[in-house]
């Protein structure tokens, strides 16, 4: 079963940008792209261990959306959690919707 935990308002995050957020004690990161498409991933950096993603840069390559870790610049697909610079390496991802202007992410329980 999954229930969805409500967030931040979708006003808390700006286009083109990230914000951090606590789901069951894991660390996410909550993006919004230019485009107002709504990813999350995990916020912790699995190259430096630290929990920097959400301040990353948010982007594209190829069409899919992407953020680059503030620290060591490797780029990871918002979709995927996939690191597009080291395959071996990946984020979490956990699904994201809006609910009545509250940006929601769901978690198993």
């Amino acid at each position: 079963m999954t229930t969805w935990q409500p967030v931040c308002p979708l006003t808390a995050v700006p286009p083109a940008c990230g914000v951090p957020a606590l789901v069951d004690d894991d660390p996410v990161a909550v993006f919004r792209t230019s485009e107002d498409e709504l990813f999350a991933v995990g916020n912790i950096d699995p190259f430096c261990g630290a929990g920097v993603i959400s301040r990353g840069i948010v982007g594209d390559r190829g069409g899919e959306p992407t953020v680059a870790s503030p620290m060591l610049k490797q780029v990871f697909s918002l979709r995927t959690g996939e690191c597009l610079d080291d395959p071996a390496a990946r984020l979490p991802t956990y699904p994201v919707r809006l609910h009545a202007d509250m940006v929601e992410i769901a978690h198993p329980c």
